[in-house]
């Protein structure tokens, strides 16, 4: 090797972290290779097939020849849809327009467009913790600090406003929410949103809400940040179409904010990808505008998952030193490990022995910033999903 050839990542990347639910994932999928029998449990995807008139949709949209670029940030009857569906949810009277939508390639793609754009060196930006393990790499490519502020496990980890005051300094400048949750599951009730988006709104920081579990909701529908906030000047709602209508291979995703914003978001997005895939627009586009049919897709999918639910926390329950956390939302039960408070990183201990000696995939609460703890995935066939909480329940009573 020529000295001075090796590889060496830049300043930019170089405190970059796996993502913890792709490492899973990938190992599991090696393990099959292997001619091991696998439950993958840890795969934040649904495993239902995309609806059939969505795809049909997007056979259309090839024949008639949307295999070109288009705008930026995305073809304008996918804009509209998207303002009309976020106008059913705001209240005040300044409408959300097709000029405050940005279409991107998947919500993670909004999510890092925003961070990339709001904040910088010298930021601190709030994270209610146990979080989705990307928010705090996105926060941290923009060379902003996260700040992980985590919540009570007996309020299923949802955090306070005063949780969040004690954590804010004059250098916070945003704050992610997530609801549904992703890990947990839990959903923030209007009361609760309300009052945060007001602690945000007086404070003058940028509230980035995370929004795309939020058709996968139990008993009743998740509230928007679309609903109660005061004011839409300082808040970007994120949704995208891969959970609730299982279109995670499509990459679509979409930021809703304020004109200005959206423009500057626009042009950070026109010098790394440009537009998002021309026929996925168009299948998101039916998912948006054939509601009859997107709705009782949707309706049957959360049925199911609620179904499954149910199955997995009636098995994990037979064994009462479980905590489990009881989600309203999402796909994901979030569990505390055996050994948390004496094992150093109990969370992923239990992850590699369920993988290695129960053939279960699981994801280690330390993606998520909670070592103790554990996320189980119900996205797959119900009957897997039973057999791989016997297989948990027995195992977890090994190291108890």
């Amino acid at each position: 090797m020529t000295p001075g050839s090796e590889f060496k990542p830049s300043a930019n990347v170089a405190q970059l972290r796996e993502s913890a639910t792709i490492a899973v994932s990938q190992k599991a999928k090696a393990l099959k290779a292997a001619g091991r029998e696998i439950i993958d449990l840890g795969a934040g995807e649904p495993d239902f097939d995309t609806p059939a008139f969505i795809k049909v949709a997007a056979q259309r949209a090839i024949d008639a020849g949307a295999t070109k670029y288009t705008a930026v940030d995305g073809i304008l009857p996918l804009r509209e849809a998207i303002a009309a569906e976020a106008n059913r949810a705001w209240k005040g009277s300044e409408k959300v327009t097709a000029a405050g939508v940005v279409v991107s390639t998947g919500s993670k793609q909004s999510l890092f467009n925003a961070c990339f754009t709001l904040f910088g060196p010298g930021d601190e930006v709030l994270v209610p913790t146990p979080a989705w393990t990307s928010y705090y790499e996105m926060v941290s490519l923009a060379r902003a600090t996260a700040v992980p502020v985590t919540g009570n496990p007996d309020r299923g980890f949802k955090v306070s406003v005063a949780m969040l005051e004690a954590a804010a300094t004059p250098r916070t400048k945003g704050l992610m929410l997530n609801s549904p949750s992703n890990p947990t599951g839990s959903v923030y009730s209007p009361d609760e949103l309300r009052a945060i988006l007001t602690l945000a709104h007086e404070r003058g920081w940028w509230v980035l809400s995370d929004e795309i579990y939020l058709r996968i909701a139990y008993g009743k529908a998740a509230t928007s940040s679309l609903d109660e906030a005061p004011s839409r000047d300082r808040l970007v709602v994120i949704n995208g179409v891969a959970k609730a209508y299982a279109m995670t291979g499509w990459r679509i995703g979409w930021s809703i904010t304020t004109p200005k914003l959206a423009a500057a978001m626009t042009a950070f997005q026109s010098h790394t990808t440009s537009n998002a895939a021309t026929v996925s627009q168009h299948a998101a586009l039916a998912a948006l505008t054939m509601r009859e049919d997107a709705d009782a897709a949707v309706s049957s999918m959360v049925a199911q998952f609620e179904k499954r639910r149910d199955a997995a926390l009636a098995i994990l329950r037979t064994e009462p030193r479980i905590n489990v956390l009881a989600p309203d939302g999402a796909f994901y039960l979030y569990l505390c490990a055996p050994g948390a408070g004496t094992t150093v990183d109990a969370g992923a201990a239990f992850a590699a022995h369920l993988l290695e000696k129960s053939g279960v995939a699981i994801v280690p609460g330390s993606a998520f910033y909670t070592p103790d703890w554990v996320r189980v995935s119900y996205a797959a066939d119900q009957a897997q999903v039973e057999e791989a909480m016997r297989r948990l329940v027995a195992a977890f009573r090994d190291l108890v």
